[in-house]
């Protein structure tokens, strides 16, 4: 459970209220802020148990505090566009704060995800692609190819399937077995390399073993003498929304694994800081 208090330097640790929200033993010391983002809290804290928001007596009685200071905090939490007022005067979330986030995670994944590309192909000279999960295919949203990768042609904008591509394993690296079982549920495994894997069991247990290692390796999977690494990379709810990869001859890239490798889970992590991400 979320619990956040802001205080002054010297006041005494939070204590939790009603519904495990922090309070403070201190009210004169707590920081307008900090009044503000408990009352914010609270609201949302009634919708995760099931409520459909609440007015603000039952945030003060959440909270066990002053109706008024709250009810200036729901008022304030609603001109900044972190809630809203409904007809029957109780506040409930504003998702729209929640739209506005995803857009500029979006944005960002583009924007931070091209730097990291670049970062990525001149310090391993690989090619190096931004890939997502659309249905049971991934998708290149980047792309950054060195001349000396010996690679040709884009992939931006082109699926794969996701049970054999280079991105596959890193974009369902935290889904449940259930979801994997469920995206797969209407493919074929047709083999496109010598290594394919023949069942979704069989992609499932390469995926655990990815997990263990902390990166992926599909080798020769997506297509004879093709190798390639990559990571997740989450956004600022922890989700996956996106892999990086490096995709090379497998006789060039396969000796260069481990120091690739390294190379490719900071420049991941670099682009999740970028996202939000705090793990």
């Amino acid at each position: 459970m979320l619990l956040l208090s802001v205080t002054d330097a010297g006041n005494s640790a939070a204590r939790e209220g009603p519904f495990g929200i922090a309070r403070l033993p201190c009210m004169s010391k707590t920081s307008s802020m900090g009044r503000g983002i408990q009352a914010l809290l609270a609201v949302g804290e009634r919708h995760a148990r099931g409520f459909p928001g609440g007015s603000a007596a039952e945030v003060a009685a959440d909270l066990d505090r002053d109706r008024s200071q709250v009810s200036r905090s729901l008022r304030t939490g609603g001109q900044e566009g972190f809630l809203a007022r409904t007809a029957a005067r109780t506040y409930v979330l504003d998702w729209s704060v929640f739209t506005d986030a995803q857009l500029l995670t979006e944005r960002r994944l583009q924007a931070d995800g091209a730097t990291a590309l670049d970062a990525l192909a001149a310090g391993t000279n690989e090619a190096c692609f931004l890939g997502v999960l659309r249905g049971d295919s991934t998708v290149t949203i980047g792309e950054s190819v060195p001349a000396g990768s010996n690679l040709v042609g884009s992939w931006l904008g082109r699926p794969y399937p996701a049970y054999c591509s280079d991105a596959g394993q890193a974009v369902l690296w935290e889904a449940p077995e259930e979801e994997v079982r469920s995206v797969f549920s209407q493919v074929v495994f047709t083999r496109h390399g010598p290594n394919t894997p023949a069942s979704v069991d069989e992609f499932l247990a390469r995926r655990e073993a990815a997990r263990a290692r902390g990166y992926s390796i599909v080798d020769e999977e997506a297509e004879p003498g093709l190798y390639s690494l990559a990571v997740p990379v989450r956004d600022f709810k922890g989700d996956v929304v996106a892999a990086l990869q490096i995709v090379g001859i497998k006789d060039r890239l396969e000796p260069r694994r481990e120091p690739c490798a390294a190379a490719l889970m900071a420049q991941g992590s670099w682009l999740e800081s970028r996202l939000g991400y705090r793990s």
